[in-house]
């Protein structure tokens, strides 16, 4: 079910008792992941199916949800020229956040040196890891990416559940239907309640987020256990200094130029925020992320673009990772670096923090791929890393979706596709009433979050 927005107003409804908000419900699964992998590591190291089966039934649905999203949001904007423009200012935003990215990471470690003094032989270092996870590095060559957008067949990009594949296709179908005109209506009125049935169908999955984020949480301690940060606990602290200083520093400044809180919005977005806490991807919440947008102004035709877009080009907190973990093995190897070379290694990461889009662990994998086109350090250096990636990856998930999030709404601003006043309500009240919706709570009427052309009236 979907909230209103525009100049309709949600409906207060009576507060809900606080077992029953998901936020709560996912702090106890995380609550009892941890414990459950402390006292009973076996046993929390079995649960990991509760986890993985989680994540893949919100996977099964993260294609059909972006396109239907993106082919109805192009559908419904008067002047489809405007996209292109979208597109381009989106593009230029990522890569100005991916850089100042990298430059945060590369300052963390060079001011902290969490590797200094480790004194590691490379030779003594096991290449079979590496081996592994360079398998899954997707092709590092422009060209080569490029080639990899455009999917097989028009359903094989759905049968592979990556995001830009399916978001090519939307786009095509999108301006395929405002082409034809009157002939298209019938398909777009098929796609927008098959969307209303993809989310509503959502709803219910989301109801499994606690036992899922219980189970990953569980598993994570369980596996690795609390005590293995210990010997590396300095990288780990370093990066997350790194994160912290990147959103406040940076998405926060930019929020805030904006006319809008970065505070609120991690606020608003706090149930997302801890499924992905518990699930160390953000994938999960890709469909509650837009509906969110939406109600919170924003109009799908251009959240509906940018969001998808930013989960494979705005891989911030990757990028951090991938400046700290090349330096940190570099420090802990006694290599030394020149600045030709680390601007070098800077310009790789630039694509290979793209290029690992939608892969399994794409941090450990952007890792391995800039590591193999990098002569200078071992790539079997990220054996030191694989026993903590586990507890970096949380904060890597966390930093992109929330410069996702503020970087959606900072594109529909630009695009004057924002309604300021919706926005400020929706921030100040806490996501509270949107919530009840997503839920499946109070008698609020179902309608589209974001005005329709005439031409193709609302359900």
């Amino acid at each position: 079910m979907r909230p209103q927005t525009g100049t309709d107003t949600l409906t207060p409804g009576k507060p809900k008792a606080i077992y029953k908000a998901l936020y709560f419900q996912v702090v106890v699964g995380l609550t009892l992941g941890i414990l459950a992998g402390h006292f009973w590591p076996d046993f929390g190291a079995g649960l990991k199916p509760l986890g993985d089966g989680f994540v893949k039934l919100v996977k099964m649905m993260i294609a059909p949800v972006v396109f239907c999203t993106i082919v109805s949001g192009i559908t419904s904007l008067n002047d489809t020229r405007e996209i292109g423009k979208t597109l381009v200012k989106s593009m230029a935003l990522f890569y100005a956040l991916t850089a100042a990215a990298l430059l945060i990471g590369l300052a963390a470690v060079m001011i902290i040196e969490p590797g200094a003094g480790m004194h590691v032989s490379p030779s003594s270092l096991d290449p079979a890891v590496a081996a592994r996870y360079a398998k899954q590095a997707a092709p590092v060559g422009f060209t080569d990416f490029l080639l990899h957008i455009i999917p097989h067949s028009f359903f094989g990009a759905f049968a592979e559940g990556e995001v830009l594949p399916v978001l090519l296709i939307s786009v095509l179908v999108g301006f395929g239907l405002t082409r034809v005109g009157k002939a298209g209506e019938p398909v777009v009125q098929g796609i927008e309640s098959f969307s209303h049935v993809l989310f509503a169908a959502f709803g219910f999955i989301m109801k499994l987020a606690p036992i899922g984020a219980f189970g990953a949480m569980a598993f994570t301690v369980g596996k690795y256990g609390i005590d293995s940060i210990g010997s590396l606990g300095l990288l780990i602290l370093t990066f997350y200094v790194a994160c912290g200083v990147f959103l406040v520093a940076i998405i926060g400044t930019l929020a805030r130029l904006h006319g809008f809180s970065l505070w609120k919005v991690l606020r608003y977005f706090r149930e997302e925020l801890l499924i992905v806490l518990g699930t160390s991807s953000s994938e999960p919440v890709l469909p509650r992320v837009l509906q969110k947008l939406e109600a919170l102004g924003c109009k799908k035709g251009v959240s509906g673009l940018v969001l998808p877009m930013g989960y494979s080009f705005n891989l911030d907190g990757t990028a951090i990772y991938l400046t700290l973990a090349s330096l940190f093995i570099a420090q802990a190897c006694d290599i030394h670096l020149s600045a030709g070379q680390i601007v070098a290694m800077l310009g790789v990461m630039l694509l290979t923090s793209k290029g690992a889009a939608g892969v399994t662990g794409s941090g450990f994998v952007a890792l391995v791929a800039t590591l193999t086109v990098m002569p200078d350090l071992p790539v079997a250096g990220v054996a030191l890393l694989v026993g903590i990636d586990r507890f970096m990856s949380e904060a890597r998930a966390l930093t992109s979706i929330i410069s996702n999030c503020v970087v959606s709404i900072v594109v529909s601003i630009w695009e004057d596709a924002c309604d300021r006043e919706v926005l400020h309500r929706e921030l100040n009240q806490s996501s509270a009433g949107t919530e009840r919706v997503l839920e499946g709570m109070g008698d609020i009427p179902v309608m589209p979050l974001a005005a329709r052309a005439p031409a193709h009236p609302s359900h």
